[in-house]
């Protein structure tokens, strides 16, 4: 899958995360499903990269993501893991696999490192989640939580709607943040909550905040890679939060189709894509066809 850079990157650890953190520094978070999609996210420098549950759409086609399985999971992280050489890589527990109890948590987290091969785990969740969360970290695995909106519960929530846009509402995603730093989480994704708050939240925190959808003023962002590259058909929805940075459908659509056209005119394979025989050889050969 292409050659290695020249200066390989430096593995990014949690350690590492937290110097970003310390200095300032924004952190970036990119999802991937694959070999292919996390090969060139470790290529372009990410800090992270999160196999995310939203491959329950991208990838595979769900219509939500409380459809995808652990199993599903820990196909993809795999895939992940074998392409990632320096970024820090979060596996996302599914629904249904870590809100019983946390123990039920716990082996699903080890399953993740064990199996699906990543190097931490994130859930969704706040106050409720924290004795889960204390469990895992508490067993040497780093955690990433996620506040504000959870997708894992929209139909809970009436639909994917902004979190915290009262009052009474931003105090819960601070109170959620909070639990989920004293639990252990060394960093908490803030999701679709009104820049503001969401900067007043991170500076309330002594772990990073990531962002998505929810302005700038969080430690690091993250974007769902499908999303941002416009790997995706004209007219699919998208949130307010995505910017699109890439016309990936546009250029494949345009690179298959140019490869339809010329295999129907013959005009690929050229000859500098075939494999040569001495005339001789060939001449041969067709003698001996033609005596059979």
């Amino acid at each position: 899958m292409g050659t290695p850079p020249v200066n390989p990157r430096k593995k990014v650890t949690i350690g590492t995360l937290r110097s970003l953190h310390r200095r300032g520094e924004p952190i970036t978070m990119i999802t991937a499903h694959d070999f292919p999609s996390a090969h060139v996210a470790d290529a372009a420098g990410m800090d992270m990269i999160l196999v995310g549950d939203s491959l329950a759409m991208v990838a595979l086609g769900m219509e939500d993501t409380s459809e995808v399985m652990v199993e599903e999971m820990l196909l993809h992280c795999r895939s992940v893991a074998r392409a990632t050489k320096a970024a820090f890589t979060v596996g996302d527990l599914p629904m249904g696999s870590y809100e019983i109890a946390p123990q039920q948590a716990l082996e699903t987290a080890i399953r993740f490192i064990k199996e699906g091969r990543v190097q931490s785990i994130k859930l969704e969740g706040g106050k409720e989640m924290a004795p889960t969360i204390e469990r895992i970290t508490s067993a040497g695995i780093p955690v990433l939580g996620h506040v504000g909106l959870n997708p894992q519960r929209q139909n809970a929530l009436g639909g994917f709607r902004v979190q915290g846009k009262t009052s009474q509402g931003a105090m819960k995603v601070l109170e959620d943040a909070l639990a989920v730093q004293e639990a252990g989480a060394f960093a908490v994704v803030l999701e679709a909550v009104p820049a503001g708050v969401a900067a007043i939240v991170t500076q309330k925190l002594s772990i990073p905040t990531i962002g998505i959808g929810a302005g700038n003023g969080c430690s690091g962002q993250v974007l769902v890679q499908v999303d941002m590259t416009g790997n995706f058909p004209p007219g699919r929805f998208l949130p307010k939060f995505v910017k699109r940075y890439g016309d990936v459908w546009a250029e494949s659509s345009k690179a298959i189709e140019t490869y339809r056209d010329e295999v129907k005119s013959r005009e690929y394979p050229a000859p500098e894509h075939t494999y040569p025989i001495a005339p001789q050889e060939l001449e041969a050969f067709a003698d001996s066809v033609e005596n059979l």
